[in-house]
């Protein structure tokens, strides 16, 4: 076999079925849609859709005002526990304010015995704290929405040291017996 008696370079190779080998101006005739430069003017070249910037301005505020209350909730929950554990440790003196405020003559029994409630109150009180200033540095750490961790920490906080202090007050024969009488009953 010679040369010339060798299939030509086109031959050897298979035949297209899906225009593979077709130029772009085979195609564009194929499907029938104008070379570039021979579009109508009118119709204007298509064009990556650009960035929004609007979103990211609007959702920085939100962002700064979420870190403020935050913030603020934590100093106002920081402060409250700061001056809250003197009092509950004496348990005396905050049952004598207490009471007093509720209106009643009375003292407690045995002062003494609502000592170690008081205390667990104050622990309570700073591991609640602490775990709310955790979880909201977490929290502002990856920009989540945040104000609401102290918040929740803080009614928590309030509704378990509420049980915890009353707990002595109720086991009080004295206070008891002051309870039922202001409100009516027979003691």
């Amino acid at each position: 076999m010679t040369d010339a008696d060798a299939p030509s370079p086109e031959a050897r190779r298979p035949r297209p079925q899906y225009g593979e080998y077709a130029t772009p101006e085979e195609q564009r005739a194929r499907i029938r849609q104008p070379a570039p430069e021979q579009r109508a003017p009118s119709m204007p070249p298509p064009q990556t859709p650009r960035p929004v910037v609007a979103p990211a301005i609007r959702t920085a505020r939100p962002r700064l005002l979420d870190r403020v209350v935050t913030l603020v909730l934590l100093g106002y929950g920081l402060v409250m526990v700061v001056t809250s554990i003197p009092t509950f440790v004496d348990y005396g003196v905050y049952a004598g304010q207490l009471l007093s405020i509720l209106g009643l003559d009375v003292s407690l029994s045995d002062p003494a015995a609502g000592r170690g409630y008081g205390i667990a109150a104050a622990v309570v009180l700073a591991v609640l704290w602490l775990a709310a200033a955790l979880l909201s540095w977490m929290s502002l750490a990856r920009r989540r929405l945040t104000w609401w961790i102290p918040l929740v920490a803080g009614v928590v906080a309030n509704l378990v040291t509420g049980v915890i202090l009353t707990v002595p007050l109720m086991n009080d024969p004295a206070v008891w017996s002051a309870l039922t009488e202001r409100l009516g009953g027979t003691g």
